[in-house]
């Protein structure tokens, strides 16, 4: 087949911060499958076999209606940059040649035009957009505010999917398994310890909590525990002061309050225990 030239589209080069001009150097041709390797920085890490089945009887009938985009590596290799499901379904049904756009780029831009295929299909889950996001941000040395501008984003959006990121892999694992949404996830984030986003995160699963239920659900608790008085905040000082007293006056002393202000209270059993306390105290 003769070579041809095609471009990728204005709306991906200008996401990409790319001139029109190189974008159009994009080539395309029918490429031998065997001389493809798929790209370990593929932000796609999960694929549905079944999908890939049903994709694959589709090729077989209709053929590929968009080709997948690859990059030279030698003069006879090429890496996979966007199309794994529709590289994958191809091998499936044995076909020995693939219609690819072929791309002149380096190691930096590999991955970033790889997430951007794959935001613009909407086929990444919140997981996989959140671990690339990451990855750009480490290996282009950008903030979050210019990743955004990158990859069409505003900040605020940029932030919410690497704040999924410290959830626990559990809970990691359910949102890239749909056993949560995003929305779930979010409203775990507000939640201090991982022991309990792993309690709430259990129970989201075995009552099937809704987004807004479970937002609720996380609210209230967080209502509860700014509403615990200052005086059950123990500190490790105040527990000092009381352990002195006590052993002073003979008698378990406690306090009320924090550091700043409160009571101390001493307890008596009898009017011979309270004037012994008195002449402790040097009051009588």
């Amino acid at each position: 087949m003769v070579n041809k030239r095609n471009t990728l589209g204005r709306g991906l080069g200008s996401l990409l911060n790319v001139s029109e001009k190189k974008v159009e150097e994009s080539i395309f041709d029918e490429i031998q499958i065997n001389k493809i390797e798929i790209n370990k920085d593929q932000p796609r890490k999960s694929f549905n076999e079944e999908k890939i089945k049903e994709l694959s009887l589709s090729i077989k009938q209709h053929g590929i209606i968009q080709p997948i985009t690859v990059r030279r590596i030698d003069n006879d290799k090429f890496q996979l940059i966007s199309g794994e499901r529709r590289f994958r379904a191809s091998k499936l049904i044995g076909n020995k040649t693939i219609p690819a756009f072929i791309r002149d780029t380096d190691d930096k831009n590999l991955l970033e035009l790889a997430l951007i295929e794959n935001i613009q299909r909407e086929n990444l889950n919140s997981i996989e957009i959140a671990i690339s996001y990451k990855k750009l941000i480490d290996e282009l040395k950008i903030n979050q505010e210019k990743l955004g501008a990158r990859v069409g984003k505003d900040r605020t959006t940029i932030n919410n999917y690497l704040r999924l990121l410290k959830l626990p892999p559990t809970i990691q694992k359910g949102l890239k398994d749909n056993k949560i949404q995003m929305g779930h996830a979010r409203s775990l984030i507000a939640i201090e310890t991982s022991e309990l986003q792993l309690k709430i995160y259990q129970l989201i699963l075995v009552n099937k909590l809704s987004v807004r239920k479970t937002e609720e659900l996380v609210r209230n608790l967080n209502k509860q525990k700014r509403s615990i008085p200052k005086e059950k905040s123990r500190t490790n000082n105040l527990e000092k002061i009381e352990s002195k007293l006590s052993s002073y006056f003979g008698t378990k002393i406690t306090t009320q309050g924090d550091d700043k202000s409160g009571k101390i209270i001493i307890p008596y059993k009898s009017t011979n225990d309270l004037n012994r306390i008195l002449e402790l105290l040097d009051i009588i």
